[in-house]
């Protein structure tokens, strides 16, 4: 079945615009270990009050592509860089203020393909989600 959308939808203009900015600090690192926090902020909130799925998300993904990078200097287009190839996410809890807490460690740390486990927190150590994630490594 082909779906067909009204050109005249995209020349009315936007219905809504939604701006906002996401941000993250690194708190810890080590070989096997890293731990960041995301601020709970008006831009990665949603019309409900509460963060965003893709915000928990995009914040899991980052805090794994750090524990991959191992302490490397990432550049746009560098060899070795690893992308996520498939996620998982189980998204148990969720908050309108305060602080966001990922801790990700290796399930497997393979040569092309690495797996890797990322719990979310606020900060009372509650489960926002927990998140799995495959990586490749860029050529």
């Amino acid at each position: 079945m082909a779906y067909k959308i009204s050109s005249s939808l995209f020349n009315q203009g936007a219905l809504m615009d939604y701006q906002g900015t996401i941000r993250f600090t690194l708190l810890s690192q080590s070989n096997d270990e890293v731990t960041s926090k995301m601020p709970v902020e008006k831009g990665i909130l949603n019309p409900f009050g509460i963060v965003n799925a893709g915000a928990i998300i995009w914040f899991a993904d980052v805090t794994a592509s750090v524990l991959l990078l191992e302490n490397s200097n990432p550049q746009e287009g560098m060899k070795g860089f690893p992308l996520a190839i498939n996620i998982n996410a189980n998204l148990i809890g969720n908050a309108k203020s305060g602080n966001f807490f990922a801790t990700s460690t290796y399930v497997k740390k393979g040569r092309t393909v690495s797996v890797v486990h990322t719990v979310v927190t606020d900060e009372k150590q509650n489960i926002i989600a927990d998140v799995t994630t495959n990586h490749v490594l860029t050529q």
